[in-house]
């Protein structure tokens, strides 16, 4: 288990109760299993504290969690028959992007998302998440695909950001972005979206232009890191805490403001304590958002996205 730094004193009580187990198990004369119990329940109370009322910057914190379920582990927990298709058939494959044709709840679909990678390995082959410009290109060629065989698209976001590297800007960065978010609008299928993680910018923008666009609980989503508004409005990173409060980037904020359509619950401690829990109900609440938009065609679902897009924020203003 890796532990973030505000869970640095359940890191230790917990290592306590591992101690005490350890020991027993190399001599099975010793019985600390009450004082080990007690330790579970100090920890299991320290837990619930911490995470009743975490503050924006600890929810940043909590939706970088190494741990947490990426794109790769939604994939194959969720979708059958997943087949990866790669490259924007104009310079290459970008592993930051993943996706392809897939069946959810026996439904043809097509699945995209970023991907951080799980160790120092997948991070570097990954980017860390952080797309080029054919990743972009290649969703578009995803979506072009799901809109010409009437298939839904499902996207999965969790990205610091685009990539902000030289090569990607002579490439044409900004608009492969923009012309992946011009496709989301575009579609005349279903486009549902979920923020598992982190949802940088415009590099998040790109895919999360949904009918309908969830959040797991401890995720952000914000035109910027809380570090870098930090480095902007008070040329120092250090007021990233003061960013986080002032950016709005919280589930719960953005569900005021409209900028998102619902909130998925996380297990007590967030995702990465509950792997599984987390994945369940994000394929319960993925399969709800797809069966609100049966029967509507396809003018209907574009005018709907249209109007979300119109109507964001007019209720968080009207408050």
């Amino acid at each position: 288990m890796n532990y973030l730094e505000f869970e640095k004193p359940l890191a230790e009580i917990e290592g306590k109760a591992e101690e005490l187990r350890a020991l027993a198990r190399a001599n099975e004369e010793m019985d600390v299993e009450q004082e080990a119990a007690a330790l579970d329940k100090k920890a299991a109370d320290l837990l619930r504290d911490l995470y009743k009322n975490l503050s924006p910057w600890r929810k940043c914190q909590v939706a970088r969690h190494p741990d947490r379920p990426h794109c790769k582990d939604y994939i194959e927990a969720l979708f059958t028959e997943y087949t990866p298709l790669a490259g924007d058939r104009t310079f290459g494959d970008d592993h930051a992007v993943m996706g392809g044709i897939a069946r959810f709840d026996d439904r043809p679909v097509v699945v995209i998302g970023h991907e951080k990678g799980a160790d120092t390995k997948t991070r570097l082959e990954h980017n860390f998440g952080m797309a080029r410009p054919e990743g972009y290109r290649k969703a578009v060629r995803l979506m072009d695909m799901a809109d010409r065989f009437n298939m839904p698209v499902v996207t999965l976001v969790d990205t610091p950001g685009a990539y902000p590297g030289k090569g990607a800007e002579e490439r044409g960065q900004s608009e492969a972005i923009a012309r992946s978010t011009e496709k989301c609008l575009q579609l005349g299928v279903p486009l549902v979206g979920v923020i598992i993680g982190e949802g940088g910018s415009g590099g998040a923008v790109a895919f999360a232009t949904a009918n309908r666009l969830a959040m797991l609980e401890h995720s952000i989503y914000s035109v910027i890191s809380p570090e870098g508004c930090a480095s902007i409005l008070w040329k120092d990173a250090e007021k990233m805490r003061e960013a986080a409060e002032a950016l709005r980037l919280t589930a719960q904020d953005l569900l005021k403001l409209g900028v998102i359509d619902r909130v998925i619950a996380e297990p007590l401690g967030g995702a990465q304590r509950g792997r599984e829990d987390t994945v369940r109900s994000v394929g319960r609440n993925i399969k709800a958002m797809l069966e609100e938009m049966n029967g509507m065609d396809r003018a209907a679902l574009t005018a709907d996205r249209r109007k979300k897009f119109l109507d964001m924020g007019a209720r968080g203003l009207a408050a």
